[in-house]
Order: structure tokens, then C-alpha cells, then sequence
């Protein structure tokens, strides 16, 4: 296993070092649930790092952050368009339709998982306003995307003024958030553009058991409270995972973490030529191989996911050794 080269998931990586030093700076007695010194930090330094007021709520899962926001704006009879390709759509097990009470996913497709306005009316357009069928209510989008690519600026502008004209909800699933914007320049700002509440992701880039639940509309931010607890997601010694926020963003930790997985997945790209079938923008690299070249890098020791029928995944963390990440550019370009 030590010999082992890790692209299988950026869930598998470490726990930051700063991380660990922050939980147990916190291992002393306070408030508990969401009432401590560290938790009520968050609304200010949220707030700092995006330019405008919100609120943000630490939680324990991603899908957790994207189910619960979008409840807050998304009635039961109501539907939520998302990438047919969406993290909610395929990978979260049926939640968003436990936290939603049963509002419907109305699934649109979009090049590289990305959704553009003429891709979501194309889906909601033709739905009649009438009780008998299910109107959108919100537009979930993941940045970066499925498939590792970015919104960028103006494609986010332009999402941002059509859920406006058509009286939608905005959210984000920003599992690989901070990727994202490594790759447009460091702003999270110019990353989330103008969503009403976003995912902000942690575990995959550093954390160990923290994802922040970030809202800029006043009134999701007090509904978001009350169904955090109902949900069970109001953990009594919420000090932790506060901890864990606040680590990410003490120095622009969450930044330099995911240059530095941008950077291995480059190294990998580098070897990879046509084989792309995706741009490389974030910290995913998804390339064509067939079942023997998988093969022949499982036996250097490079581990992945097979990504459906002569492709593969490949993923790069924070802690990805560099060396390893040229040896697998170097292996791909050999096949």
C-alpha cells in the first residue's frame, strides 16, 4: 500500500496540519452547538471573504449544505434544475428529495456538466403555469463543475440575471469551490458570483468533518437555523467544526491548498494530449484510456477511478506528492 500513487479521490486526502492544530486549540470548554467563541466568528469572515453581508453555517457534509440551502428555497410542489450530470442528481441518494419534502430535480444538459441559461429554459419553458404541473422554483450549479471546468465571471453573470428574470433561487454547490477559484485568480468573490447561497467546500481541501453553508439572503439564513437542527445536523460541540472553517481560511489556507492540487492535475494533463475529454481547469483530470492502459498504470501503482466505458478519473489533492503527479503524466504519455 506504501507504494501506492493516489488519484482516486481528494475525499481520501489528509487532514491539513493546520487543521489538526485548530481543533485542538479548541478543545476547551465553551457554549455549545453553534453558541462558542469560533461559531460566531463565521457570519464576519464569510462576509469579509465574499464582499457582502451573509450568513455561514458549518455542517458536516456536503450534501448536507446543498440539501439544506436549497430547501430554504424551494417549495415541496416546486422543482430545482440541475446539470443532468449534478453531484445532486447522481451522488447524493435520493437526499435532496428527503430535505426537499419531494420537490423534483428537472434535469438540463450543458458541455463539460455546466449549465448556461438557453440549456435551463430550454427544460423549464415549456412547463405550462398551472397546478398540474411541477414549476421551477431555484437552479443549483456546481463550481467547478463535475467535470472539473469552471464558470467563469461572465457566464455566472449571465446565470445570475436570468434566475432573476425568471424569479429563481441561485445556489452552488462549491464542493471544489476553492479550485475554482485558484483557477480564476483567488477571488471568491469573482467565483460565486451573484448566488443567493453556496456550498462552500472544506473536507475535500484540507478539513477533516466541516463544510461551511454559506446564505446572503436574510430570511434563508434564519430558516436555514431551524432546519439545520430539525435535520440533525446541530452538532452539540459545534466548536470543531468552526475550528476547521476558520483554519481553512487563516492565511488563505483554502487557496494555497487548492493551487497546489491544480498544480498535480496540470502535471497529469501535461501527459495526457487528445486523451483529454475535458479542459483541465480545477484539480480533475478525465482522459480516454482503454481497459488494458488502465491497467497497465494500476500495475506502476497508480490508483483511480474507471469513469464509465474507455475512460478514467483522475484527482489530485492538496497533499499530492508532485513527483508522483509528473511519474503519471510521464506513464500516460508512454501508454
Amino acid at each position: 500500500m506504501s507504494d501506492t500513487k493516489p488519484f482516486l479521490s481528494d475525499n481520501a486526502a489528509k487532514v491539513h496540519p493546520k487543521v489538526w492544530e485548530a481543533m485542538r486549540a479548541a478543545d476547551e470548554a465553551d457554549a455549545p452547538y453553534d453558541g462558542d467563541a469560533l461559531s460566531a466568528e463565521l457570519d464576519a469572515r464569510f462576509s469579509d471573504l465574499f464582499g457582502r453581508d451573509c450568513a455561514a453555517l458549518w455542517v458536516a457534509t456536503g450534501t448536507a449544505a446543498n440539501c439544506l440551502a436549497l430547501a430554504t428555497m424551494v417549495q415541496p410542489h416546486g422543482g430545482v434544475v440541475c446539470h443532468n450530470e449534478a453531484h445532486v442528481e447522481l451522488d447524493e441518494g435520493g437526499a435532496p428529495g428527503f430535505f426537499l419534502h419531494g420537490a423534483k430535480l428537472m434535469l438540463a444538459d450543458g458541455e463539460s456538466a455546466k449549465l448556461t441559461p438557453e440549456g435551463i429554459a430550454a427544460v423549464i419553458d415549456p412547463i405550462r403555469d398551472d397546478v398540474h404541473q411541477v414549476q421551477p422554483h431555484a437552479i443549483t450549479i456546481t463550481q467547478a463543475s463535475e467535470y472539473g471546468c469552471v464558470y467563469s465571471a461572465q457566464e455566472l453573470a449571465a446565470l445570475s440575471d436570468f434566475a432573476k428574470a425568471r424569479k429563481l433561487g441561485l445556489h452552488m454547490d462549491g464542493a471544489r469551490f476553492a479550485n475554482a477559484a485558484a483557477f480564476l485568480g483567488g477571488s471568491a468573490k469573482d467565483t460565486a458570483g451573484g448566488v443567493d447561497s453556496l456550498a462552500f467546500g472544506c473536507i475535500k481541501n484540507g478539513a477533516m468533518s466541516a463544510e461551511a453553508l454559506v446564505l446572503f439572503d436574510p430570511e434563508q439564513a434564519a430558516m436555514v437555523k431551524y432546519r439545520r437542527k430539525r435535520a440533525g445536523h446541530l452538532q452539540c460541540k459545534g466548536r470543531y467544526l468552526a475550528a476547521q472553517v476558520l483554519a481553512m481560511l487563516d492565511g488563505d489556507l483554502w487557496l494555497k491548498n487548492a493551487r497546489a492540487a491544480n498544480g498535480a492535475a496540470a502535471q497529469i494533463a501535461n501527459g495526457c494530449g487528445d486523451r483529454l475529454l475535458h479542459p483541465v481547469q480545477a484539480n480533475e483530470v478525465f482522459a480516454r484510456l482503454n481497459a488494458d492502459e488502465r491497467e497497465a498504470l494500476r500495475a506502476q501503482g497508480f490508483d483511480f477511478y474507471d469513469w464509465g466505458e474507455g475512460a478514467a478519473r483522475f484527482v489530485a489533492s492538496w497533499d499530492s506528492a508532485a513527483d508522483d503527479a509528473v511519474a503519471l503524466g510521464k506513464a500516460i504519455a508512454a501508454l
